[in-house]
């Protein structure tokens, strides 16, 4: 895939990027950028064994979920992650997109465009996946544009939790 993003920011650079499958041989990466997306977004230190436990179960438990990587020559230069959660209602699954998270120098260049294309033509081609979710801070509003640039729209549902 190639993808020209027009932006103030960024000269018009042509920026290929592959998505490919994560591998168990991925797990630094994935940790890395899961620690600075924790970091930049919500000011937390997360705990790296247990990240890098989290990461390598996921890889190596496919049922979990799945990290898919954006490459730009050769070098991983963002990641997301799916997981899946049932819907009754509408007698199928959505996908959710977490851990999403792009190198700060290839930002605004089309690298999250890529990942989100490719998680949605896999959605759209399984016949039992109803749609794709995401949750986003409240207050990051460069995220929510993105999101939205991409047809996703804010949901009448906010997200509450028990952490244990």
């Amino acid at each position: 895939m190639l993808f020209v993003l027009l932006s103030a920011n960024h000269p018009v650079q042509p920026m290929s990027i592959e998505i490919r499958d994560a591998l168990p041989s991925d797990v630094e990466d994935i940790v890395r950028f899961n620690q600075s997306l924790a970091s930049e977004t919500e000011g937390k230190i997360l705990d790296e064994a247990r990240l890098r436990s989290g990461v390598a179960r996921l890889l190596a438990e496919r049922q979990r979920g799945r990290y898919f990587l954006a490459v730009h020559d050769r070098q991983v230069v963002g990641s997301t992650m799916i997981t899946t959660e049932w819907t009754d209602w509408r007698d199928g699954w959505f996908w959710w997109i977490q851990s999403v998270y792009v190198e700060p120098e290839h930002r605004r260049r089309g690298v999250f465009g890529s990942l989100y294309g490719h998680i949605e033509r896999l959605a759209r081609e399984a016949p039992d996946v109803r749609g794709l979710r995401l949750y986003v801070e409240s207050d990051n509003q460069r995220a929510q544009d993105t999101y939205a640039t991409l047809g996703m729209i804010m949901t009448g549902y906010r997200i509450m939790e028990a952490e244990f």
